[in-house]
Parts: C-alpha cells; sequence; structure tokens
C-alpha cells in the first residue's frame, strides 16, 4: 500500500553512488584514450575513434539512465516478466539474423550501430528474479520454487551459449548469489565448489602417475568425494550425539586402509586410486543402508551425490574435449598451468601481465605506456582495459581501482539491505551480484588467475551495449531505492 510523500523523488536519490558511477566512468573514458592512443595518433579526440565514440555512448547512456530512474518502480515489478519475454524473444531472433564476428553471433548490427542483447537480458533476468521472489505465496524452499528460479536464470544461459559467447552467458551464474540472502540453499554452492575440484584436479592431473602405478587423477577426485560425502554427513545427518563418535570412526577406517594398502603397494606396486573407488563405493553402501534403515531422503541424496560425483569426474575428458572449443579448451589449460602458449591463446594474458609490471609502483604517466601505444596487447580497449590502467596508473592507480570498486558494491548492498520490498531488495543484491562477478573474472583473466572468457570491466572496457547495460542494471535500481519511503514493508 502506498503511502503519500510530500518529498520529490529526486531528493531521495542517493546522489554518492551516481557520483561514483561519473567518477569511474570518466576514468574509464581516460583508461580507453589511453589504450587507443598510439605514437602515430596525430589527434587524440579524432571523429570516429573509439574515445569519442566512447563519449558517445557515455552521454546517450547518462541520458537514458536518467530517463530510467523517473520512471515509476510500478513498471518493473509489474513489467518485468513481459520485459524478460521480450528479450528472450530478441535473445531467439539474434542466433538467427546475427553476423558472425569473431566466432560469436551475439551481436545485432543496426548500420553503423551494434547492440549485444545478452547486456540487457542480464538487467531483464535480475528484475524477474526479484518480481518472483516477490510473489506474496513465494519461499525458496519446495522444489517447484527452486525450479522456478533455475529456468528463468538457465533460459537465457542457453540462449546465449548457441549464439556462442560463453562469457557473457556466465555472468548469469552471479545471479545465485543474490538467492542466499533469500534463503536460496548454501548447498548449491558447496555443489558448485566440488564440480571446479574434480574438473580441475582431472585435467591438471590427467595422464600423471604416483608411486609408480597409481592414477593420480582418479585418486585425488575420489578422496575428494569421501572429504565432500563426510562434510555432507557431518552437517546433514540427524544422529547429532553419535555424529563425532561416527565421523571418528570412518576417518581411522579410512587412514587404516590406506596403511595397509601402501604398507602392500611397497612391496608389490598396485594401483592405489583402486582402493580409493572402493572406499567411495562403500560410502555410498552404507549412506543406502542408513537411508533404509531411518527413512530419510538426505542419506540417499548424499549416495546420490557420491556416484554423481565419480560420474561427473569420468565425463570431464569427454565435455573437454568433444564439447568445448578448441580455444576454450587452450584458455583453460592456460589458466590452470597445464600448458604455456605465448605466442598462441596465452599471448594475450602475458603481454597483459608484462604491461601491467611494467607499470611499477605509480606507473608511467597519462598517454604513456609503450607496451599498450606499441599495441603489444590484443583487445587493450575491451577486454584487457585493466592492464592499461597498471601500466599507465601502476600499482597505486590499480589498488585505487578496486578499492573504488570495492566501495561501490559494499554501497549497493548497503542500500540493498535498506529497500522495505523484497522486489528492491532481491534486485539491488541482483546488481551487485553482476558487477562483482564482473570484476572479479575480468581482473582474474588479464591477471591470469581465471581463463580468459571475454567479459567487460564495468564502465571501463569499450563498447556502448556493455556501458547502457550496466547503467541500466545500476540506474533502474536507484530509482527504485529513491521510491522506497513510498512503500510500507510487505
Amino acid at each position: 500500500m502506498r503511502q503519500s510523500s510530500s518529498q520529490p523523488f529526486y531528493k531521495s536519490i542517493d546522489w554518492v553512488t551516481i557520483l561514483m558511477y561519473l567518477i569511474m566512468v570518466f576514468f574509464g573514458w581516460l583508461s580507453i584514450c589511453g589504450a587507443s592512443y598510439n605514437f602515430e595518433t596525430e589527434a587524440l579526440l579524432s571523429p570516429g575513434g573509439r574515445p569519442m565514440m566512447q563519449l558517445l555512448w557515455i552521454g546517450l547512456g547518462l541520458v537514458l539512465g536518467f530517463a530510467v530512474i523517473s520512471l515509476d518502480t510500478d513498471i518493473y515489478e509489474v513489467g518485468a516478466p513481459l520485459f524478460y519475454g521480450a528479450m528472450m524473444l530478441l535473445l531467439m531472433v539474434t542466433i538467427v539474423i546475427a553476423p558472425d564476428i569473431k566466432g560469436s553471433r551475439s551481436w545485432l548490427v543496426l548500420g553503423p550501430v551494434r547492440l549485444q542483447p545478452a547486456e540487457f537480458a542480464k538487467v531483464a533476468t535480475a528484475l524477474t528474479l526479484a518480481w518472483l521472489c516477490n510473489q506474496y505465496d513465494f519461499k525458496i524452499e519446495s522444489i517447484r520454487s527452486y525450479l522456478k528460479i533455475f529456468a528463468i536464470i538457465f533460459f537465457p544461459i542457453g540462449l546465449i551459449l548457441l549464439q556462442q559467447e560463453t562469457g557473457s552467458a556466465l555472468v548469469f551464474l552471479a545471479l545465485f548469489l543474490a538467492l542466499f540472502r533469500e534463503g536460496f540453499s548454501g548447498l548449491f554452492m558447496g555443489l558448485s565448489a566440488s564440480a571446479a575440484v574434480y574438473f580441475i584436479g582431472a585435467l591438471v592431473l590427467e595422464d600423471t602417475l604416483w608411486w609408480s602405478a597409481t592414477d593420480a587423477d582418479l585418486f585425488f577426485v575420489s578422496n575428494a568425494i569421501l572429504f565432500f560425502t563426510t562434510t555432507l554427513y557431518a552437517v546433514y545427518t540427524q544422529d547429532w550425539r553419535n555424529r563425532w563418535r561416527y565421523l571418528l570412526y570412518a576417518v581411522g577406517a579410512v587412514l587404516g586402509v590406506y596403511l595397509i594398502a601402501g604398507v602392500v603397494n611397497f612391496f608389490v606396486a598396485f594401483n592405489l586410486a583402486y582402493v580409493a573407488v572402493a572406499l567411495v563405493v562403500i560410502a555410498v553402501g552404507t549412506l543406502f543402508y542408513l537411508a533404509l534403515r531411518e527413512y530419510l531422503l538426505r542419506y540417499l541424496l548424499m549416495a546420490i551425490f557420491a556416484i554423481g560425483s565419480l560420474g561427473f569426474f569420468y565425463s570431464v575428458n569427454y565435455v573437454f574435449n568433444d564439447i568445448l572449443q578448441p580455444h576454450q579448451q587452450v584458455r583453460i589449460k592456460i589458466a590452470l598451468g597445464i600448458e604455456s602458449d605465448l605466442k598462441g591463446k596465452g599471448y594475450n594474458v602475458d603481454q597483459s601481465k608484462i604491461a601491467i609490471g611494467s607499470g611499477g609502483l605509480t606507473g608511467k604517466g597519462f598517454l604513456k605506456g609503450t607496451q599498450t601505444k606499441l599495441n603489444y596487447v590484443p583487445e587493450q580497449e575491451t577486454d584487457f582495459i585493466f592492464c592499461t590502467v597498471g601500466e599507465e596508473s601502476g600499482f597505486v592507480g590499480s589498488t585505487a581501482l578496486l578499492i573504488m570498486y570495492a566501495v561501490f558494491i559494499l554501497r549497493i548492498v548497503a542500500l540493498a539491505e535498506r529497500q522495505v520490498t523484497r522486489f528492491g531488495r532481491v534486485y539491488g543484491y541482483c546488481v551487485a551480484s553482476i558487477f562483482l562477478f564482473h570484476l572479479f573474472i575480468n581482473v582474474g583473466m588479464v591477471l591470469g588467475l581465471v581463463p580468459v572468457i571475454g567479459i567487460p570491466l564495468p564502465f571501463f572496457s569499450y563498447g556502448g551495449s556493455s556501458l547502457w547495460g550496466f547503467t541500466f542494471l545500476l540506474f533502474i535500481f536507484l530509482g527504485i531505492d529513491s521510491r522506497r519511503k513510498q512503500h510500507t514493508a510487505r
């Protein structure tokens, strides 16, 4: 129910956040100037150049942003499903009519303008999640509620993957982070972490032998399965009185088996990975027994988790070799240190690290970075813009940028917490999660900490679609926040 408010909404706008936005956009434009300028360029602001084009995107983005912030929030709360449906339809159309640009069909070309619908689909998906969570009888408890959430998030992911745009698709996974505030089970975070451990272990240790005859990948993953399954039992068992005693017995039994197997292996070398798999099978059998004895579904699910984990391990090679594209395979191998390809797929990362390192403590100065001026770093205005910051501003400038982003994201979280509607709170956390994901992945891939998946650094990377998408994402939330006092708690 609405409350009357005599105060104009614009007086309630969080101008501090807008100021931070303007500061980041300004320094982002300076970075684009630094990345675009080279020693042969006569005019930095030449017509049609990237700095001038980015100025145009910024100007139009500000106009659109303040237009969005002035709209009544009922438009977003009521119209979110319609906006979502329209964006999903646009993503489908994009698959069919978009031209092939660098192996991706994700850009709509409208004369001299190129737009990437995936950037705006993030806004629609975040609004729809907030709309769903704001329904009167909706609680993240039942299987049905989880299915609705997964459908909303994974539908655009599937469409964007069909466009061969993996990086943009992965960003949508950040929306799950926003839902933990609303009661989303932490079990999914654990499942994701365990899958990452299995995947990395299977790739890094492939064809590696320990103790002359033991398959290192199978041995490592099998013991990881035992660890995660034991952790699940410790957290979700109903027998709290005997929990630690049973866990102590289990750990003791496993260590005893490995001690005996190690002694035997000293005299007769054999594959200890089979012992680890046998222990997983015993754990699964024990959980099935507990499920039947106690009539508890949780034990059955733990057993299924262990079996599924083992199946996941055996599927890694197929997924990696037959489903992932060759350039994706190389990027993952380089990120994990499996391969070193200084002149191939790893060239970007190595050159970006050289550029950042050459900046030293305080940097070489604006327009004085030699690595970027001589075009050693490909895509330096877009995905690798952070290396320009590091080269020209050094450690001090890079650290200041990261601190600014941290303060910016934390402020969005604080604004989300003060919302009086669940719609505003969930959407605010979605905004913060998307910015956090972009920051972590973009900076991580420039530093060689994560595979190169090609996502922009918010407000810094060149491009109208990404800038407008982030602007819409933020300004819609600021509009919702500015009218929070016009609503009573629901």
